[in-house]
């Protein structure tokens, strides 16, 4: 099994959806790093992409266009201007080419060179993708990606390669494996990780990879907390979370991030105030990410607000300083690799529980490490987090990463806050279930959902709410 890092959990990039967006933006970045590997990139004369199934089908809503394009012209999500995206998409839409990493431009129609193939499937993962290059001689290479959540990609048939298959001290594929190591070695469950991500990077440079994180979601919470107007896409989704911030601070409000944390934490806030600011933190990366905004994906997109939620929340109501912001990612993080490892972080493999739920799980286990729990009760907060989000399903309105996605995020820091209190209060010796069967109680689950639940647009409140959406 492969060696999942923290920072593969949390990766920078830009919304709206890990999986359609973000693993379509890397996969083209492979396929043309292959070619330059064949010694062929300098003779492309044409290139198109294949979708399939649920990139298919929720595709356009979810930006999976955007991002192959995006990908194809040599930008990168963690570095781009989101603010330029717009612009540099409509260039390539007017001229009908395409720079292939701004150094070889080609002909290139979007209409004709995206194809969405929405009856068909591929039998590896619903998130297939197939890129062709047709070179001068009238030669073609193709290559087929499959983005499986989280923005992981792979290749079926892949072994894991480089970095994912280095060997760890501590070598975790489960919750139970984790609380083992804990025991055997006397270390927290956050300094255990921090054994293992040292076979990747220094501690400085672990220590400043996470304050980047950190960083990075807390400047999304503010932007979505001060950015009103409606959402891209058609269904004309007004923002909320910038009016819940001007309600809850009035005239106290600061433009500058730090300030207006201050602001926040001399307000003294009541729990009904609290309440009200944990969703404002979470609709407003989730506004963010579906404005196509930069956010960090934790372990998704579409559930990209719940962790900075829970987080900001310890920071400026418990009391958090950046030695409880390392533990908290790092607890985070692992318990993100656990899910992945014994089931998915892909909605359309597994509906929203993969995402919604394994971010809940994430941010209840960090919370209880960091307010003083046990190894036990930190993996019971996760437990109980996942499992009170077992059979969620992922039903989009309009293909758009948006309704209900926007709330749900809300929703899951909410409960992930609840499963950190109850498990605090609770003795895991009399707990009746523990984190890996929850996992695979997940991934049953996943496996028994209908299809028209997982990221497709064909179920459920996405077929309840009449749309009509532009092609875009």
């Amino acid at each position: 099994m492969e060696s999942i890092s923290v920072f593969d959990i949390f990766k920078i990039g830009v919304g709206p959806s890990s999986s359609h967006t973000m693993g379509p933006w890397r996969a083209a970045q492979a396929f043309l790093r292959t070619l330059h590997d064949r010694g062929v990139f300098d003779r492309i004369a044409g290139v198109r992409v294949d979708l399939f199934g649920s990139l298919a089908k929720t595709g356009r809503g979810h930006g999976t266009d955007l991002a192959l394009l995006l990908g194809l012209s040599g930008e990168d999500p963690v570095t781009c201007d989101t603010a330029l995206i717009p612009e540099k998409i409509d260039a390539i839409h007017r001229s009908r080419s395409i720079s292939l990493e701004a150094s070889r431009t080609i002909p290139f129609d979007p209409e004709t060179g995206l194809l969405l193939h929405m009856q068909a499937s591929l039998p590896f993962h619903p998130n297939g993708m197939t890129f062709t290059a047709m070179l001068d001689d009238g030669a073609s290479i193709d290559e087929t990606y499959y983005s499986i959540g989280g923005g992981f990609i792979t290749q079926e048939h892949d072994a894991p390669q480089g970095s994912r298959a280095l060997s760890l001290p501590r070598p975790i594929h489960s919750s139970d494996d984790l609380l083992r190591h804990v025991r055997h070695s006397g270390l927290a469950i956050p300094e255990v990780v921090r054994e293992n991500e040292r076979v990747w990077r220094s501690d400085d440079e672990i220590r400043a990879g996470l304050m980047q994180i950190w960083e990075t979601m807390r400047d999304c919470v503010h932007r979505g907390c001060h950015t009103g107007g409606t959402l891209p896409g058609g269904l004309n989704v007004v923002r909320r979370a910038a009016a819940i911030n001007r309600k809850l601070l009035g005239d106290r409000d600061s433009p500058d991030v730090l300030s207006w944390m201050d602001a926040i934490r001399k307000e003294h806030p009541s729990f009904p105030a609290i309440l009200k600011w944990v969703s404002a933190f979470a609709l407003g990366v989730n506004e963010e990410n579906a404005a196509f905004g930069r956010v960090v994906t934790a372990p998704t997109n579409g559930a990209a607000g719940v962790i900075p939620a829970v987080l900001l929340h310890y920071v400026l109501f418990c009391g958090g300083d950046e030695a409880g912001i390392e533990r908290f990612l790092l607890t985070a993080g692992e318990v993100g690799s656990v899910f992945k490892k014994g089931a998915t972080l892909s909605a359309a493999m597994g509906g929203c529980q993969a995402e919604i739920g394994v971010s809940s799980a994430m941010a209840a286990s960090a919370l209880c490490q960091v307010s003083g729990g046990s190894p036990e009760q930190v993996l019971m907060a996760a437990e109980i987090a996942m499992e009170h989000h077992l059979g969620l399903t992922c039903d989009p309105v309009g293909g758009l990463v948006q309704v209900p996605c926007i709330e749900r995020n809300a929703m899951g820091a909410m409960k992930a806050i609840t499963a950190c209190h109850l498990a605090l209060e609770g003795d895991p010796a009399h707990a009746k279930v523990s984190l890996d069967a929850v996992i695979r109680s997940m991934w049953a689950t996943a496996q028994d959902m209908n299809t028209k639940y997982k990221e497709t647009s064909e179920g459920g409140l996405a077929v309840q709410i009449a749309v009509n959406l532009p092609e875009c």
